[in-house]
């Protein structure tokens, strides 16, 4: 079925041609058009290719990412927030967090130009979800290549079965996307189950625990569900032993794994996990590529 997707790939050398250029290592000129906050220390960030052909032709998978780079600053990896069905323009939900988050937050302006170079690394499999039911699963930060697969089934909705999300925050204040969120469920586009670690005595509706508690408060028809998780390792850890428990096959399970990544291209090999590299043949990994992986998990 034909869901308007590249082709899934596992990359056989470390040298591909990429959206933005036969050569991997030259970024496209992009320019920024919008600058969001979306909660403390993390904004999100639209950009469209100065190509007009480029900005018309870019796609990835939900679960790729991207490179952008600011000349004389640096460079670093980052996922695509958003669904390639909304195409045009390019979101990357950025946290403050070192030198080059330092200087697009302090320095860039709306109207400035950056670098981008990608798609990068291997997406969700998301012809293995059609006809299925299809349960998210997202800690903190993990919620941004989530939202993106979250998009996606909702854009072509019509093609899956249940939408189910588990989001977990540390408070109320730091919930990505909340709006967005909330009006998804209201709408009855997914089913939306929040919760928190603390509500710092913020008000709050929704769960307070950790969000694999979240499991027990859906049914799964586990035969006709299929899982996509991305958060901290430790959400992994209890995660799996609560899917594993549930009847959970190894290769319905999909987790985006995106820790140590840094050049996208495979060749600093600061993501080399044995004979993997995260940043080409994964973020995205299932269960079962990531069994034989333990570093990839319980870091």
């Amino acid at each position: 079925m034909n869901l308007g997707l590249p082709p899934m790939h596992r990359p056989r050398s470390l040298e591909r041609e990429l959206a933005t250029g036969a050569n991997p290592y030259l970024p496209a000129r992009a320019r920024v058009m919008r600058i969001q906050e979306l909660v403390a220390d993390a904004r999100l960030f639209e950009l469209r290719f100065s190509d007009p052909e480029l900005a018309r032709s870019f796609t990835w998978r939900p679960g790729q990412f991207v490179e952008l780079s600011v000349v004389g600053v640096g460079e670093g990896p980052f996922s695509l927030p958003s669904s390639p069905t909304r195409s045009g323009v390019v979101q990357l939900a950025i946290r403050r967090a070192g030198v080059l988050t330092n200087f697009l937050f302090d320095h860039l302006r709306e109207g400035d130009e950056v670098g981008l170079r990608g798609p990068l690394g291997h997406g969700f499999p998301v012809e293995r979800f059609v006809d299925q039911d299809v349960l998210l699963v997202a800690g903190g930060l993990g919620m941004v290549p989530v939202r993106g697969l979250l998009q996606y089934l909702i854009d072509l909705r019509e093609h899956f079965g249940r939408v189910i999300l588990l989001y977990g925050s540390r408070s109320p204040e730091q919930v990505l996307f909340r709006d967005e969120l909330e009006t998804y469920g209201r709408r009855r586009d997914a089913e939306i189950l929040l919760t928190v670690d603390s509500t710092n005595g913020r008000p709050w509706e929704g769960r307070v625990g950790v969000v694999t508690e979240l499991v027990d408060d859906i049914e799964l028809d586990v035969a006709r569900t299929v899982a996509a998780a991305c958060g901290p390792p430790v959400l992994y850890r209890f995660l799996l032993k609560r899917l594993a428990a549930l009847g959970f096959g190894k290769n319905r399970i999909y987790l985006s794994l995106e820790r140590r990544m840094e050049c996208g291209v495979g060749k600093c090999g600061h993501c080399a996990v044995g004979y993997t590299f995260t940043c080409l043949h994964g973020p995205v990994f299932s269960y079962w590529d990531a069994i034989n992986l333990p570093e990839l998990i319980d870091q």
